[in-house]
């Protein structure tokens, strides 16, 4: 596309962007019974993506243009790693017995062995997609899509400047992304509607479940607060205080990898975005263990959200929706990989007699994230909503360095 665009100031196109979401948002929580019907089939999140992407496809915004996904990726997106992971509670999620987490983690192992398969499979009947290693080979958009499945947007952004995938085959990855992936939500909603019945077939015991209920809403009852300016400063200092630090410390260690151990390319460690978001991730993680953590009482995850949801927008401003009709074999290529993950998924629930509950929030806290994992857990009850934040933040903390593993696989397997 041409910068013939009828909005070429990011200002004005960042605006737009604003209120688009603004406008997600609002009729997304609308008593309005139009608004409840339409939501329940159109889930937020995809227009989120979508809106944005009519802008750059009709031409309104020249999206490859635009340095808004820039500015999103490198400072919202760190940003927002760490107020999503300082909140991870280690202990609460341990405590849910290890079913829940050994589900989360099938569907993170489903996700990773997933993808090469499924680019193994498709590629016996479109040879074309492997063999390619220049920016828009099918294997580095595939790395993105393992980002966004096992952790979330923050680390589908994370693989696509990480592993340097072109902007072509990445916005086709992000539409496969969002249709499959919402598809699967819907059948994991449906399913939490007959939950009761399949559990009892299944034989799961539910006991940690319920009281688990009871705990999360105590917490809830007993420590949320309404945040203060003091509140909202602090979640600002430390979101961007780690930022600042993380490219200070990636400023200097891309550069030095590359200068005395060029051979380290291949894992990614010359790339600077990539020292960006482990540093990140890990300062995250040990601010958990610490005070800092309380911080997510006054809202910190809700504000990391606002900050997803821009870089969802300008992801969206990235996408060309007429692209979706040229490339059926790669929604192929996602619906092989979604089937490998709920089949291991489901059988190892059968394996383990795990409550579908687990099963569900497991694949919805890899392949949806933060952003729709509470939705499925909701489904089952208001108070568990918190359990799918929780196992979605634990994707975040592993969403970076389990999405760069299936990368180095699909490496392999693309030749």
């Amino acid at each position: 596309m041409t910068t013939s665009a009828m909005v070429s100031n990011d200002a004005t196109a960042l605006g737009l962007l604003a209120v688009i979401l603004g406008f997600v948002f609002y009729t997304s929580s609308s008593p309005h019974p139009f608004w409840q019907k339409f939501y329940k089939f159109i889930p937020a999140l995809l227009l989120c993506y979508f809106l944005p992407s009519l802008l750059n496809t009709f031409g309104v915004v020249d999206g490859h243009a635009s340095q808004l996904y820039f500015v999103a990726s490198r400072y919202l997106l760190p940003a927002c790693l760490v107020l999503l992971i300082l909140s991870v509670d280690l202990k609460a999620i341990l405590g849910l017995g290890p079913k829940a987490v050994i589900m989360f983690l099938t569907g993170t192992l489903g996700i990773v062995i997933g993808g090469p398969i499924a680019l193994l499979l498709v590629s016996m009947i479109e040879p074309s997609l492997i063999g390619n290693n220049g920016p828009d080979a099918v294997w580095r958009g595939m790395t993105t899509l393992a980002g966004s499945w096992i952790g979330g947007g923050a680390n589908q952004a994370a693989m696509k400047e990480i592993y340097e995938v072109g902007g072509e085959i990445f916005s086709v990855m992000v539409t496969v992304d969002v249709i499959v992936a919402n598809i699967w939500m819907a059948v994991l909603l449906f399913m939490a509607s007959k939950a009761k019945e399949i559990d009892a077939k299944t034989g799961a015991d539910t006991t940690a479940i319920e009281a688990l209920k009871q705990k999360v809403e105590k917490y809830h009852a007993e420590n949320s607060r309404i945040p203060s300016l003091r509140d909202i400063m602090m979640i600002v200092a430390i979101g961007f205080g780690v930022t600042g630090f993380a490219h200070f410390a990636a400023d200097f260690l891309g550069p030095f990898f590359e200068a005395n151990y060029p051979w380290t390319e291949d894992y990614s460690l010359t790339s600077k975005f990539f020292w960006l978001v482990v540093i990140v991730t890990t300062v995250g993680l040990g601010l958990s263990f610490s005070p800092v953590r309380h911080v997510e009482a006054a809202g910190a995850s809700k504000i990391a959200s606002a900050f997803l949801y821009i870089l969802v927008a300008t992801i969206g401003l990235h996408m060309d929706v007429s692209k979706i009709m040229d490339t059926p074999i790669y929604f192929l290529v996602g619906i092989v990989w979604m089937i490998v993950h709920a089949g291991l998924m489901l059988l190892v629930a059968k394996l383990i007699k795990a409550p579908l509950f687990y099963m569900a929030v497991g694949s919805q806290a890899n392949v949806g994230g933060a952003a729709s994992a509470p939705v499925v857990a909701a489904a089952f009850h208001p108070a568990l909503a918190p359990v799918g934040v929780l196992l979605a933040v634990f994707g975040y903390a592993l969403g970076t360095y389990m999405a760069w593993l299936c990368g180095q696989f699909l490496q392999v397997v693309a030749g």
